[in-house]
This record gives structure tokens, sequence and C-alpha cells, in this order.
């Protein structure tokens, strides 16, 4: 179910993206594409690191065709395996494919142990993360013991010493 939303204010180059959510899951779609809207207009985020414009494609505007750069996708752990392949997800991860960001719904809910009990910071590293790969960034380690981490570090598998942060540009 494609959700809609306000884009960026942004100048820089113009990313065109949609918010889905798989049928079925039980989450409300509006607070999905709340947290991805919070996520990519944030001065934190990637439209200031980057210069991006984030421009929402509405759920009309994508059936008539319009051109969509990047595809936010919440997913069952099932459907996440499905659109992630041939990347090897086993349910637990999210992903970068094609150009879809594919958040897996497990991760969604549950969150995981590199940001302690705070959900709602993990799910802004998550969208923040696999959009950074459709925008062009590969993954990185962490720089130094103790600092924040950085977006495009796999937080989820390894802090690496440093601490969770959600955010492309350091605080």
């Amino acid at each position: 179910m494609p959700v809609a939303g306000p884009a960026s204010a942004a100048t820089g180059r113009t990313v065109r993206y949609t918010v889905e959510v798989e049928d079925g899951l039980g989450v409300d779609a509006r607070t999905v594409a709340a947290t991805v809207r919070k996520a990519l207009l944030d001065r934190r985020g990637w439209q200031t690191k980057d210069l991006v414009r984030f421009v929402n494609v509405t759920p009309a505007q994508s059936a008539a065709g319009a051109t969509v750069d990047i595809r936010v996708t919440l997913a069952s752990p099932e459907l996440t395996d499905r659109l992630c392949a041939p990347l090897q997800t086993r349910s637990e991860v999210s992903c970068w494919n094609g150009t879809r960001a594919v958040l897996n719904l497990r991760r969604w809910v549950l969150g995981d142990d590199s940001f302690g009990r705070d959900v709602a910071r993990y799910r802004i590293y998550q969208v923040n993360h696999e959009v950074g790969h459709g925008l062009g960034h590969g993954h990185q380690t962490c720089p130094r013991r103790g600092t924040p981490a950085l977006v495009m570090q796999q937080q989820t598998i390894t802090l690496g010493g440093c601490q969770a942060w959600p955010w492309p540009t350091r605080p």
C-alpha cells in the first residue's frame, strides 16, 4: 500500500520516493510513512549530507507511471527474503536491492540490541542506512572507539566499539 507525504525543502538533486507497506502486517501505514518522512526530511539526514531534495510520489502519481527513484518498503521477514534475493537476509535484516529499500518488519517492531530499547531511533537508522545505499553509499566501519557510529556502518551486526547513531550527519 503506497502512502503519500510532502517533499523536503532542500535544493540539491531530486530523489523521488514512495513509501509502501505490505498488506496484512498490522501496522499503520501512515505511521510508517511519518517515520520515513522524519528520517528523510530531518536536517541531520541525507538532504544535508548529500544535498538531496526528497520528493514523495503519491500513490496516484505512481499508478500513473511517475518516475520513482527509491521505494521504501516495509515487508514481512518472508517477503523481505524474496525482495532482497539473492542477498541472504535470513528473515532478520533489511536490505537495498535495485530501487528498493526493504525494511524488515521484524527489525521495525523489535529494533536491535545496538539501540537498546529505543526502537524509534532504530527505525530512523533502518531508513537512513538502506536509503543511503540507494544514494550510492557503501558500508563503513567504526572510525574510532567511543564515537558515534556512521550511518552506513552495519550497526545491526556490530557497533565495533562505536555508539549507535541513526543519522548521516555527525552530532
